[in-house]
């Protein structure tokens, strides 16, 4: 019996247009992910440097853009966060069945774009309806990684088979089914977490 549910952000509730940054970025001359930047982008990600150490280092590699611009170019991900999805997990979390827990590959440049776009008050009515949020920059852990889950698990007391997982990256649920916990892996376009009752 499922008595937990853990979601994911991105493309679960607020809309994202995954390839707008590297599009965005193409301006400055990027031609494609090195393994440094995807190790910068993980660090940052972890809330192991500064968002100032951050756009500094990805400067390095891109001279000819502002700190601005490349802030700019970092938030174009970003898109709306559908009003019927926010509707939707503030009844859920009216019902009071299940532990709702936010779990999320989230930075600190980014989560302050979610802020201002949703406004202070949207985004405080998204956050309460969870029980725990958690942010890897704020953890200091990110998905995939198991360590990331097991802390959900033990900060919480969870029992994974009674735990449910929504995450739209196959190797998030991937690395969650290891451990033990139910998974959805939502197909963006053409699963909707609207319809979440359908899969517990």
């Amino acid at each position: 019996m499922i008595k937990n549910i853990i979601f994911d952000f991105g493309d679960i509730f607020i809309n994202l247009d995954k390839p707008a940054t590297a599009k965005e970025m193409e301006k400055f001359g990027f031609q494609g992910l090195t393994p440094e930047l995807e190790r910068l982008f993980h660090t940052y990600e972890k809330g192991l440097i500064t968002s100032d150490e951050f756009i500094s280092n990805v400067g390095t590699t891109f001279p000819k853009a502002t700190p601005q611009q490349l802030t700019n170019a970092w938030n174009a991900i970003l898109l709306d966060f559908p009003e019927n999805r926010l509707e939707f997990i503030e009844n859920l979390a009216k019902e009071n069945t299940y532990r709702l827990l936010l779990l999320s590959n989230t930075n600190d440049i980014h989560i302050e774009c979610v802020k201002e776009q949703m406004g202070g008050k949207n985004y405080n009515r998204f956050k309460n309806c969870f029980d725990q949020f958690y942010l890897s920059h704020e953890i200091f852990l990110r998905k995939p990684d198991a360590e990331i889950y097991q802390f959900v698990l033990d900060k919480n007391n969870l029992i994974p088979s009674e735990t449910f997982f929504v995450d739209d990256t196959k190797e998030n649920t991937d690395s969650a089914l290891e451990l033990g916990i139910n998974v959805w892996n939502l197909k963006v376009g053409e699963e909707d977490i609207i319809n979440l009752k359908f899969k517990l």
